[in-house]
C-alpha cells in the first residue's frame, strides 16, 4: 500500500464549494469520524466574496480539502464549542475575512491586522475578580532577547489563576509579501519566516513548488533534506534544553547543552555556509550534497555529541533540584492537549501521538522510518525528557542514513525551470522541531500565485502554554515558557 504523502495537490475547480453552513456541517462530520483539522482559513475572491478552505488529515493519513463560498460580514455557527481544536482558526478567519463564528467563546484578535493595528490597547483581556486578586503584566518589551509579546497574569498571591498571551506586535505581512515576487525565487524569503526553522519551512515550500511544476526529485535529494531537517531538530531541542537549564540555574546543563548545540549548527555551516541551514535547500533538490568527507565528519560529530549528550542528560535527570523544579509544574493534560488541537512536541509530551513524519511519511519516512515517542505527564519534566528522547531518535536516524554506503548523497540538483501549473491547489506539510509546518499554495490561470497560506505550529500551541500555567506560582512561568519554546514570529505572520 502506498504511504500517505505529506502533500496534496489537485485542480482547484475540482474542489466542491458549498455554503458556509453546509461547510461547517461537513467539517463537523469529518471531525466526528476522527479526522484531524490541519488548518482552516479564508482568502478574498473579488469584491465581498471569500473562499473558505479546511484541510483535513484523515484517520488513514490522507489529506483532503473542504471548501465554501461566503460573503464578508456573513455569520456561521461556530465549531469551537463542540471542537475546541478549531478555535484559533475561527478567530483568524474572523479577524482576516470579517466572517463571524457565532457563539465562539473567545473571539479576540490574533495578530491585530489591518485597522486593528492601532487598537492593541483595547484588547479585551479576561479578568478574574476578587478582593485579593491582582494582575501582573509582562512585556511586550522583555529584558531578554525574546521577541515582543504581552503576558497578563491574574494572580491570587503568588498563584496564577489565569494567563492570557497577547501577540501580534510585529505586523510583518508575510503572506502578502510572498505574492509579490516570482515564486521560483521565493525560497530565501520563505526560509526567513521563522529563522530557527529554516529547513522545515524551505522543504515545505520546495515540495509544494515541485508538485506544482511537476518537477521530479530523487530519493537521494530527499534524504539530504531529511538529514538537514533532523540536524535542525537536534539543534533546536538542545537549545531549549540549555534554556531550561539556565532558567533553573543548573549550570552543568546550561554550559554543556550550549556547547553541544554549537557543534550541531557548525556542522550545518560546514555543509552549506549557514548555521541555520539557509541556502541548503532549493526547489528541485539541494544546493549542497554530502560528500564522503562530509558524511564521515558528520558521523564523527554525532558520535562525540551522543556520548556527551548522554552524560549531561544523566546529570540533569538525576539531580533532585531539577526534579523539584520541573516535575508537576506546567501540566497540560492529555484531554486538554487533544481538545485544543495541540501539535508537535508539546502535544506528544502530553500523551497525544501526533507526528506527521509517522502519519504522513511519504516515500522518505516510509523507507527510513522514525519512531514516534511520547510522554504522559504533560509537565515541564515531560517536555524535557521528550526533547532528550527525540534527539536520541534523530541521532539514530541520521547515523543510519550517513552509514549507508550505497546511497549517493553528494549530488546537487539544477532546480525548477518550469512554470507552475495553472488553477491548482497544493497543501504541503513537514514536521519541524515544534510541530507541523503547513503551507497551502493556490495558483491563478496563468500559473502565478493567487494565495499563499503559511501556518506555524506555534499558532495552536500558545493557548496550550497559557493553560499549563494555571495553578502554578508566577515564578514558574519562565520555565513553562521555555519548556514549550514557541515562536513569536511564527504567530505574527
Amino acid at each position: 500500500m502506498k504511504p500517505a504523502e505529506p502533500l496534496f495537490i489537485l485542480p482547484a475547480r475540482e474542489i466542491p464549494q458549498t455554503g458556509l453552513q453546509e461547510f461547517t456541517r461537513l467539517c463537523a462530520d469529518r471531525l466526528d469520524f476522527g479526522d484531524r483539522i490541519l488548518t482552516l482559513f479564508g482568502r478574498p475572491d473579488g469584491g465581498e466574496d471569500v473562499i473558505v478552505s479546511a484541510v483535513m488529515e484523515g484517520v488513514g493519513g490522507r489529506l483532503s480539502v473542504l471548501r465554501a463560498k461566503a460573503k464578508r460580514g456573513e455569520r456561521f455557527d461556530s465549531l469551537t464549542l463542540r471542537y475546541p481544536a478549531v478555535h484559533m482558526f475561527e478567530r483568524e478567519l474572523w479577524e482576516q475575512m470579517d466572517i463571524t463564528p457565532a457563539g465562539h467563546p473567545w473571539l479576540k484578535p490574533i495578530r491585530h491586522e489591518g485597522a486593528r493595528q492601532q487598537h492593541m490597547t483595547d484588547y479585551p483581556f479576561f479578568q478574574v475578580r476578587g478582593a485579593e486578586v491582582h494582575e501582573v503584566g509582562v512585556g511586550p518589551i522583555h529584558s531578554s532577547v525574546i521577541e515582543p509579546g504581552h503576558f497578563r497574569f491574574m494572580c491570587l498571591g503568588e498563584q496564577v489563576h489565569h494567563l492570557e498571551i497577547q501577540l501580534g506586535y510585529q505586523h510583518r505581512g508575510v503572506e502578502q509579501l510572498l505574492l509579490r515576487r516570482n515564486p521560483l525565487l521565493l525560497t530565501s524569503t520563505v526560509e526567513s519566516i521563522v529563522g530557527d526553522s529554516s529547513i522545515a519551512y524551505a522543504w515545505t515550500f520546495c515540495a509544494a513548488l515541485e508538485a506544482l511544476s511537476e518537477t521530479e526529485v530523487s530519493i537521494e535529494q530527499d534524504l539530504v533534506r531529511g538529514v538537514a531537517l533532523e540536524l535542525e531538530r537536534v539543534a533546536m531541542h538542545v537549545g531549549a534544553l540549555g534554556g531550561m537549564s539556565g532558567d533553573i540555574a543548573f549550570l552543568q546543563g546550561g554550559a554543556t547543552y550550549g556547547r553541544l548545540r554549537t557543534a550541531i549548527i557548525n556542522a550545518s555551516m560546514l555543509i552549506c555556509g549557514s548555521r541555520f541551514g539557509r541556502g541548503w535547500l532549493r526547489p528541485g533538490g539541494v544546493r549542497f550534497g554530502l560528500t564522503d568527507a562530509l558524511r564521515q565528519g558528520l558521523l564523527a560529530t554525532l558520535a562525540a555529541f551522543a556520548r556527551d549528550f548522554a552524560q549531561v542528560n544523566e546529570l540533569m535527570l538525576s539531580a533532585r533540584s531539577v526534579q523539584a523544579r520541573l516535575q508537576n509544574v506546567g501540566v497540560l493534560s492529555t484531554t486538554a492537549a487533544r481538545e485544543i488541537g495541540m501539535v508537535g512536541l508539546a502535544a506528544r509530551a502530553s500523551g497525544v501521538a501526533v507526528d506527521t513524519r509517522v502519519s504522513l511519511p511519504g516515500r522518505l519516512h516510509d523507507a527510513y522510518p522514525v519512531s514516534l515517542v511520547t510522554e504522559e505527564s504533560g509537565d515541564c519534566w515531560a517536555r524535557l525528557r521528550l526533547r532528550m528522547r527525540e534527539i536520541d531518535e534523530s541521532v539514530r536516524w541520521l547515523t543510519q542514513i550517513l552509514k549507508k554506503p550505497a546511497l549517493d548523497l553528494c549530488a546537487t540538483a539544477p532546480g525548477v525551470t518550469k512554470t507552475l501549473r495553472p488553477d491548482m491547489l497544493c497543501v504541503s506539510v513537514r514536521e519541524g522541531s515544534r510541530g507541523e509546518v503547513v503551507h497551502v499554495i493556490e495558483t491563478k490561470n496563468d500559473g502565478s500565485l493567487l494565495h499563499y497560506k503559511v501556518q506555524d505550529p506555534s499558532l495552536q500551541n500558545w493557548f496550550g502554554e497559557a493553560l499549563s500555567v494555571r495553578n502554578n506560582e508566577i515564578s514558574d512561568f519562565p520555565i513553562c515558557n521555555k519548556s514549550f519554546d514557541l515562536s513569536y514570529c511564527g504567530n505574527d505572520l
